[in-house]
């Protein structure tokens, strides 16, 4: 018998637990690459049912600006920033506060 492949076994936990932030997250980052509208669904459901979950917003934005969907990703990574600082999660708040100013188009560089 063939041995799962770790998105199996995902979707197992996920079956046992779909209230699991961890395991709706790593779903989502292994949908991310080949279905990102099926890793959307996943981001979607820890920004609504754990808005406190910090390593969403980074991913969730980037995936909304591969989409085209600057003001959604700007809104992302904006309410990620105060999730992150309140969090005290300081590393997680710089990487979202970087992704934000490119997202805006703040981040060129000088000559």
């Amino acid at each position: 018998m063939p041995t799962p492949s770790r998105l199996d076994q995902l979707l197992v936990f996920y079956q046992q637990d779909p209230t699991d932030p961890f395991t709706i997250y790593a779903l989502a980052t292994e949908y991310r690459a080949d279905d990102p509208k099926k890793a959307w669904e996943y981001y979607e459901k820890l920004l609504t049912e754990h808005p406190d979950y910090v390593g969403t917003y980074y991913h969730a934005g980037k995936l909304l600006e591969g989409f085209g969907k600057k003001d959604e990703a700007e809104q992302v990574y904006r309410k990620g920033l105060v999730v992150a600082r309140k969090a005290g999660q300081l590393h997680a708040a710089a990487e979202i506060q970087q992704a934000l100013t490119s997202c805006l188009g703040l981040d060129y560089e000088d000559e």
